[in-house]
């Protein structure tokens, strides 16, 4: 798969899983009887909320151009150094 395609399918799986995750917190928090800061709704603190949405929002496209300018092999470079860095992060931090 061009890498191009697999960035785009990757933010494209990526809103779902945020919004299920996101009910998911929800669902569970509301159960909850512990003390949260206001506002929340469940485990969700939603200033918090908003501000990770705008961001998202404005950073995206930003992202989606940098993508397409950006050379082929740099952009898989650029990748696989984050999946090595990610991957050592995991691996440390469950050891």
């Amino acid at each position: 798969m061009p890498i191009r395609n697999a960035i785009g399918t990757s933010a494209a799986i990526g809103f779902p899983v945020a919004i299920g995750g996101t009910i998911g917190y929800i669902v569970m928090g509301l159960s909850s009887h512990t003390l949260l800061p206001s506002p929340n709704l469940g485990f969700v603190y939603l200033p918090s909320l908003l501000w990770v949405v705008l961001a998202s929002v404005i950073t995206a496209p930003l992202g989606a151009k940098v993508a397409h300018r950006m050379k082929i092999g740099l952009l898989r470079k650029l990748f696989a150094i984050l999946m090595l860095a990610l991957a050592t992060h995991l691996l440390i931090k469950f050891i």
